[in-house]
């Protein structure tokens, strides 16, 4: 569903299941605890459909480590089990910490995360041991290393370790990305350097174009008052964000492959913040009412964001 002109704009839907049905399934299943039915379906998705969207799903469902702790005890080397039981570690490590900067940030946040990170990690280390192949695994192991702060050269070697099975893993990439950035020790050089490196080596249509547009929403965040307009006023800002969704969200060959709802939500956030209404009403159209929480959640509430923006857009397309 896209938006017509003139028709009343729904409330944003930030539901992942109204974009990807599947999810929905798989909490029903979670819930009645059916991990036959789980992996079935898991394991016979083709090798190139990313898990780590599934395993998000599953590591959002309340209680699921105790599940998988039981799993593991029958067969230590279900390789999915361990990497849900980390994706889940590592998620209510975080949501302990919570997204404040680390100056806001208290020892004792950082001391239960880093428990939870270290406990992921020695799952999903054995996972990627059994399964070299599994990008969940190697994912949720790209955040883990940003966590324990194990610097920007092992950051890498997992990634690397990951794109040697799945080039062009759009999970990974934003991972990786927000390892380079400053605020995790990397340098805006780096982290721009890889947006551009994962734009020009994809196939056109694929959904790594966005990391042009998340490197520059980044930046912004990191700058205060009157620079962040100036920033966005660079011609070459909105240069390289045309020519990024040029190729990826309007290309023709753009799939609707799981993360393309927050590929085309940070042209959309990005486009809307350098004035370019009328690129930013594209992507609002193609969106319809689906939504993520990120980007808009960097400009505050998500919902308010986003609907003052597309109004913005879509009034003026």
């Amino acid at each position: 569903m896209s938006f017509a002109p003139g028709t009343a704009l729904p409330p944003p839907d930030f539901e992942v299941a109204s974009a990807f049905p599947e999810a929905a399934w798989l909490r029903q299943v979670s819930a009645a605890r059916d991990w036959a039915s789980v992996r079935r379906y898991v394991d016979g998705l083709p090798q190139e459909v990313s898990r780590s969207f599934l395993v998000s799903v599953l590591d959002e469902v309340p209680g699921i480590e105790g599940w998988m702790r039981e799993i593991l005890a029958a067969d230590p080397d279900d390789v999915l089990a361990l990497t849900v039981l980390g994706a889940r570690e590592v998620a209510i490590g975080w949501e302990i910490r919570t997204a404040a900067s680390a100056k806001q940030v208290s020892r004792a946040q950082f001391t239960a995360l880093h428990a939870h990170l270290r406990r992921a990690e020695q799952a999903l280390i054995r996972a990627t041991a059994l399964d070299p192949a599994s990008d969940a695994a190697w994912a949720e192991r790209l955040t883990t290393a940003m966590g324990l702060e194990l610097g920007q050269n092992e950051a890498r070697r997992r990634y690397d370790r990951l794109t040697a099975h799945h080039p062009h893993h759009f999970n990974g990439q934003g991972r990786l990305l927000q390892q380079l950035c400053p605020k995790w020790g990397g340098s805006w050089e780096a982290v721009h350097g890889f947006a551009r490196e994962c734009l020009l080596n994809a196939p056109e249509g694929a959904l790594s174009g966005a990391m042009v547009a998340e490197v520059h929403l980044e930046h912004r965040l990191a700058l205060r008052g009157q620079e962040r307009e100036a920033y966005l006023r660079q011609p070459h800002v909105h240069a390289e964000l045309a020519e990024a969704a040029d190729r990826s969200v309007f290309h023709p060959q753009f799939r609707r492959d799981y993360g393309w709802v927050t590929a085309q939500s940070v042209f959309a956030a990005m486009f809307s913040l350098v004035g370019d209404l009328p690129r930013a009403a594209a992507c609002f159209r193609a969106l319809g009412p689906l939504a993520s929480k990120y980007p808009w959640s960097y400009l505050g509430d998500p919902a308010e964001a986003l609907v003052k923006h597309r109004d913005a857009a879509l009034a003026k397309a």
